[in-house]
């Protein structure tokens, strides 16, 4: 079995893509069961999505590498040659070192953004649930979140406060310069908003919304900002009084449509609104990108922020990079030293047989009378013969083939120098 690393993310593929085929926390084990039974050679599999990437991770049979993409293209209803034209693909090692960037959040599009990390250790959690977490992927998942748990404390990666949710904010003080006359209403209450509001809060924003499906998740957001909250389905009715908007809930259709946002606009008598939709799937009607007076971005549009506030992090990326490689071979090594515990155990097992038989003859002899010191000095020569036969075996037919690269390993492996 190889490990095979397939996927797309922000740099390959627009967003109308990324939220055709990006999976729903929810939704993963199911997922992850489906690939299973779809791919015969696949005995391991797990799913990291977010709002700018998916991708698989999965052990199989190299010559199968064809199947992860046509069950995607197949339970995502995407054409293939689509997929194929935005898709990357990485084996083993690579595979590794690829994991560890991403959870190290030097392969995001905000570089060294915290989040990442927690959701690829959900998406390994959601597969050891599902049962598709073997000993291939499980060592995979603990070198890359060790890895990555180094690159976060060993370099400055993440010492400023650079996010998604930093960036949306950021252009919202572009457009409105005075912030503390300002409104601003949330959609959803995840981890992206919770930053949203930490972020606008401490700007001085003159008043917050929290708007979200549940409203007792909706309130407990509200409720450490001093905020108002709001069920989803009482937006429409409120969102003229608010002057900015930002949006991630996780739905898996647009919570926000043209409609409502056109009616509010006439009530607010043409005064601008500025909405940041920065979740995958869309959280508001691309069409509302038309009307006048609203501005309306999406989370591709915020990679111009994003470039200018991750500059003082590149020199850190580099000494990130180098902390990536060791966990890229970290991960080759103890892969190699798993694949050999089969071999250890059989040669323990040898060692153990030929140590019993031996004890065994020797404890009849001293029961039968016979002189300890004799047993003791019989039993320590049959054991030691017993064990070295084989190595002085090998050593014998290596010096008479002229194998001088075998005799010098085998002096290297019983420190024979």
């Amino acid at each position: 079995m190889a490990i095979l690393a397939y996927g797309l993310n922000y740099r390959t593929a627009p967003v109308e893509v990324r939220e055709r085929i990006a999976f729903p926390e929810e939704s993963l084990a199911e997922a992850l069961v489906a690939i299973r039974e779809s791919v015969p050679t696949l005995s391991e599999a797990a799913i990291v999505s977010t709002c700018n990437r998916t991708e698989l991770y999965a052990a199989l049979d190299p010559a199968d590498e064809r199947l992860i993409p046509a069950w995607l293209a197949s339970y995502r209803r995407i054409e293939p040659t689509e997929l194929a034209s935005m898709a990357y693909t990485y084996w083993d090692a690579d595979a590794a070192r690829h994991l560890i960037r991403v959870a190290s959040g030097l392969d995001s599009q905000v570089l060294g953004e915290p989040q990442i990390l927690g959701q690829v250790k959900t998406a390994y959690d959601i597969a050891r649930s599902a049962g598709t977490l073997g000993p291939e992927l499980n060592l995979l998942s603990q070198v890359t979140l060790s890895a990555a748990k180094r690159v976060r404390t060993d370099t400055e990666i993440g010492r400023n406060p650079v996010s998604v949710a930093y960036a949306a904010v950021v252009m919202a003080q572009q457009i409105f310069s005075e912030l503390a006359s300002k409104r601003a209403l949330l959609l959803g209450a995840g981890d992206t908003i919770q930053k949203v509001a930490e972020h606008l809060s401490a700007l001085g924003i003159g008043a917050l919304g929290v708007a979200n499906r549940t409203l007792a998740n909706a309130e407990a957001l509200a409720g450490r900002f001093n905020a108002r909250a709001m069920q989803l389905t009482d937006v429409a009715t409120h969102l003229h009084e608010y002057d900015i908007v930002i949006a991630s809930t996780g739905s898996a259709l647009p919570v926000l449509g043209k409609g409502a946002v056109e009616h509010a606009i006439k009530v607010r008598r043409r005064r601008p609104m500025f909405i940041v939709d920065i979740a995958i799937p869309r959280d508001v009607e691309p069409e509302v990108a038309d009307l006048s007076d609203v501005y309306l971005y999406t989370i591709d549009d915020l990679t111009d922020i994003i470039e200018e506030n991750v500059r003082q992090r590149r020199e850190a990326a580099e000494s990130a990079e180098l902390l990536v490689d060791d966990g890229a071979t970290h991960f080759v090594r103890e892969r190699r030293a798993h694949q050999s515990r089969e071999l250890l155990k059989r040669f323990r097992d040898q060692a153990e047989a030929v140590k019993g038989a031996e004890l065994e003859r020797a404890l009849r002899e001293l029961k039968a009378g016979g002189d300890p010191e004799a047993v003791v000095n019989t039993l320590a020569r049959s054991i030691t013969n017993k064990l070295i036969h084989q190595p002085t075996v090998a050593i014998r037919e290596a010096s008479a083939d002229g194998r001088a690269d075998l005799i010098e390993y085998l002096k290297t492996l019983y420190r024979l120098d």
